[in-house]
C-alpha cells in the first residue's frame, strides 16, 4: 500500500489532555488574571464567569450548584465520595480502569460495610436493571478507557432514595445528561474541552446539597474535600471562591475555550462535530475486516473515546497480535500523523482515538487511510 499524501492538520488525538479546539493560539490568554489574586475581584468574575457559561451551555438547573474543585475530575469523584459516601448502601458499577478505580476507593479506602458490586467486561456494560437507586450509586457515565456509555437515565428512578454520583468526564459536553436523573457530576475541563489539566467541576443537585448539610462522615475531610462549614453549604465555592489556588491562566483557557462552544452552536454543535468523528470510524470500520470496535453495541458506544481492537478475521497471532496496536501506534506517532493512540494500558490490546468535538471531522477522516497503511506495515513486518 502507498503511503497516503494527505495529513490531519492536528495529528492531536490523545483521550486527555485533549486538543485545543481548532484555531487555538496563545492569544487567546493574553487577558489572563496573571500575578493577581483569584480572591481579587476581577478573579472571582472570572471563575464565575466560567461557572455562568457552564451553566448555560449544558442547561444545568438554576437550583443546581456549580463548583470548581482541586485535582481535576479525580479530585471531584474522590470529593463526593469521601463526603457523601456512607449515609446508605452504595451500589458501584464498572465496565473500565476509573470505574474500578472508585471500587477500590470505596472499598479498601473508605472501607465501607453495605457495597454492592456491578462489573462488566471492557466492551459491555453491567446490566442496569439490577441496581437500586434507593441505595446511592456510584458510575461513569462514559468508559474513558472501554469506549462504552450509559445510552440513557431511564434505569434511574425519578422517585429514588439514594443519590448518584455520576463521572462524567468523557462525556459532558459531547452527550446528552438528564440533570433531573444525576445529583452529583464531575468532570475536567481538559476532556471535551481540550482546557488545561489540575481542575475540576462539581455539579450538585438540592438532593446532594441537602446529604451534605445532613449528613457527618464517620472519618475526617481533608480541608480539599470539605464543602461545608458549621453543617452548612460553603456557598462561596460555587460562586468562584474556590478552596486552593487555581491557575488564571487556565480559567482563561476554559474561557476561551467556552466562548468557541458558543460560536458553533453550543451544546448540540458539539455533540454533532462529536457524533460526525464516530460515524468517521463508523464507516472506516465497516469497510475492514482486520479491526473491529471493542464495543460491539451501536447503542452504547461512545462518541468521544472510540475503541477499537483487531477484529477475529485478523491473521495475526501471538505477540504480533498483541503487539501490533502499540507498533501502529507508535508508527503513526514517527510520522507526526497521530499522537497517543494506543489503547489505554489496562484495557484490552486496541487503538483509542478522541472524538471529542475540538478534534475535526476532516482530521479524523485523513487518518482513517493512515491506520490501513500502518497496519500493512506492521503484517508485513511479522510475516
Amino acid at each position: 500500500m502507498t503511503q497516503p499524501t494527505v495529513r490531519p492538520e492536528r495529528p492531536f488525538f490523545s483521550s486527555g489532555p485533549c486538543s485545543k479546539r481548532p484555531g487555538w493560539s496563545w492569544s487567546g490568554l493574553e487577558n489572563a488574571l496573571l500575578g493577581r489574586s483569584h480572591r481579587s475581584g476581577p478573579g472571582k468574575a472570572r471563575l464565575k464567569a466560567v461557572i455562568d457559561e457552564t451553566r448555560d451551555i449544558l442547561g444545568i438547573p438554576e437550583d443546581y450548584k456549580i463548583g470548581i474543585v482541586p485535582a481535576s475530575d479525580t479530585g471531584a469523584v474522590e470529593m463526593a465520595l469521601w463526603s457523601m459516601l456512607g449515609a446508605r448502601g452504595v451500589d458501584m458499577l464498572a465496565w473500565e480502569s476509573f470505574g474500578k478505580g472508585w471500587i477500590t476507593d470505596v472499598q479498601k479506602q473508605l472501607k465501607l460495610d453495605d457495597v454492592r458490586v456491578f462489573e462488566a467486561d471492557y466492551g459491555a456494560l453491567p446490566d442496569l436493571t439490577q441496581v437500586d437507586t434507593d441505595r446511592d450509586v456510584v458510575f461513569t457515565w462514559n468508559g474513558t478507557t472501554s469506549g462504552v456509555k450509559v445510552p440513557n437515565g431511564d434505569w434511574i428512578a425519578s422517585d429514588r432514595k439514594g443519590l448518584t454520583i455520576c463521572d462524567a468526564t468523557s462525556a459532558v459536553f459531547a452527550m446528552e445528561l438528564p440533570w433531573d436523573k444525576l445529583d452529583v457530576t464531575t468532570w475536567s475541563w481538559q476532556k471535551v474541552l481540550g482546557g488545561e489539566g489540575a481542575h475540576g467541576m462539581i455539579v450538585l443537585s438540592p438532593r446532594a446539597v441537602e446529604r451534605l448539610e445532613n449528613y457527618t462522615p464517620a472519618w475526617p475531610l481533608p480541608k480539599i474535600f470539605r464543602m461545608t462549614k458549621g453543617g452548612k453549604l460553603i456557598d462561596g465555592i460555587f460562586t468562584g471562591a474556590t478552596i486552593n489556588t487555581p491557575s488564571m491562566m487556565c480559567v482563561e483557557d476554559v474561557l476561551d475555550a467556552l466562548k468557541w462552544v458558543k460560536n458553533i452552536g453550543g451544546l448540540k454543535g458539539l455533540i454533532d462535530r462529536s457524533t460526525k468523528n464516530l460515524q468517521v470510524v463508523e464507516n472506516w470500520v465497516a469497510n475492514r475486516d482486520w479491526v473491529d470496535f471493542l464495543c460491539a453495541d451501536k447503542a452504547t458506544r461512545s462518541n468521544t473515546s472510540i475503541c477499537v481492537k483487531l477484529s477475529d478475521a485478523c491473521p495475526l497471532t501471538g505477540d504480533a497480535r498483541a503487539n501490533a496496536p502499540k507498533q501502529i501506534s507508535k508508527l503513526l506517532d514517527e510520522e507526526g500523523v497521530a499522537f497517543d493512540i494506543n489503547g489505554y494500558r489496562d484495557a484490552p490490546a486496541g487503538l483509542r482515538l478522541w472524538g471529542g468535538a475540538t478534534v475535526e471531522p476532516t482530521d479524523m477522516e485523513a487518518l482513517m487511510p493512515w491506520l490501513d497503511w500502518a497496519y500493512e506495515q506492521i503484517s508485513q513486518q511479522n510475516q
